[in-house]
Order: structure tokens, then C-alpha cells, then sequence
């Protein structure tokens, strides 16, 4: 099965998705973490080391896929050329997908969110605010996204939600 957990910067979907792997006993990647060592690596910050992140997760997704491992990825994915690297990916390794999209209304928490996170991402730079609103506005509609979560909810509540769509579902570690 690959869980794809998107939504803007600063919803929560690398905490919810380290929670959701670690109690499925899942691989969890994340698309951030493979862009930062690309760059860390020497390639230009573009839109193509963008898509070149998209894309080595994709294939280290589908080679745990076929091991039978749970795949859990976390990425933005606001467009559709960048979801249908996850339906690519499950329909060559014929699993099933289910996308999650954390959505966090209230500006005040998610700026305070955004703005107070830390990360061990020495290449990739924090997005701003301005950055996280124009995203906003451009992020595509998303017409099969199968389970929308507002990210004001606790990450156990989320990860709960997730839980509740994997059969059957892991046991939680306190």
C-alpha cells in the first residue's frame, strides 16, 4: 500500500507521516529530505531538482513497494503532474494508494507553525509566508483525494484518521 500525505509546507505531513510509518512499520520518505541532499550533491536549486526529488522517491517507493513494504510519502503535491507520480508508482507496483491532503485554515496556526518549525535540512531554505500564500493560490483541485484531514487536529488524531483506511490498521506504540 503507499499513504501519500500532502498539503502545504508547514500542515504537519512529515510529523503525521513519521507517526503513521513508525506504528505500520512503514518506510517513510520524504521528498524534502531526498531534494536536500541532491542539492547537498551539487545540483542547481530548479524546478527540475524538483522534480528529480519526485522522481527518486517514486523509484525507491516502488522498489519497497515490491518487497511488500507499507510506503508512506510526504510531499506537497500541488499539481497533478506531481500526484500522478504516486498513481504511476502504485499502479506499476499494483497497490493501492490513498492520498491524504492535511488542510489548516486558520492562517495565524499555520503561520506560527511554519515560522517556529525547525528542520536538519541544511540545503533546502524554509519557504516564507508570502511564499506558502502564493502556493496556495496556485495549488491544482485535487478530485480523488481520499481522505482530507484539518491539520489543526492532534497528529495522533490524523495518523487515527489514516489508521482507520489501512487494513487492518497497526497497532499504536505509546
Amino acid at each position: 500500500m503507499l499513504v501519500v500525505i500532502s498539503g502545504l509546507p508547514g500542515t504537519g505531513k512529515s510529523a503525521v507521516a513519521a507517526v503513521v510509518a513508525r506504528a505500520a512499520e512503514a518506510v517513510h520518505l520524504s521528498i524534502d529530505t531526498v531534494e536536500d541532499a541532491l542539492l547537498g550533491a551539487g545540483l542547481a536549486r530548479s524546478w527540475a531538482t524538483g522534480v528529480a526529488a519526485y522522481e527518486a522517491v517514486r523509484a525507491a517507493a516502488e522498489q519497497n513497494l515490491d518487497l511488500g513494504r507499507i510506503v508512506v510519502v510526504d510531499a506537497v503535491n500541488d499539481s497533478e503532474p506531481a500526484r500522478d507520480t504516486w498513481r504511476r508508482a502504485a499502479a506499476t507496483a499494483d497497490v493501492p494508494l490513498i492520498f491524504v491532503l492535511l488542510t489548516l485554515d486558520d492562517e495565524v496556526e499555520h503561520r506560527r507553525r511554519l515560522e517556529g518549525r525547525t528542520r536538519n535540512l541544511a540545503n533546502v531554505h524554509e519557504p516564507s509566508w508570502e511564499d506558502i500564500s502564493i502556493r496556495r493560490a496556485s495549488f491544482e483541485p485535487w478530485e480523488d483525494v481520499q481522505l482530507r484531514v484539518n491539520a489543526s487536529e492532534s497528529i495522533q488524531h490524523i495518523a487515527n484518521a489514516i489508521f482507520s483506511r489501512l487494513r487492518p490498521p497497526p497497532a499504536i506504540q505509546p
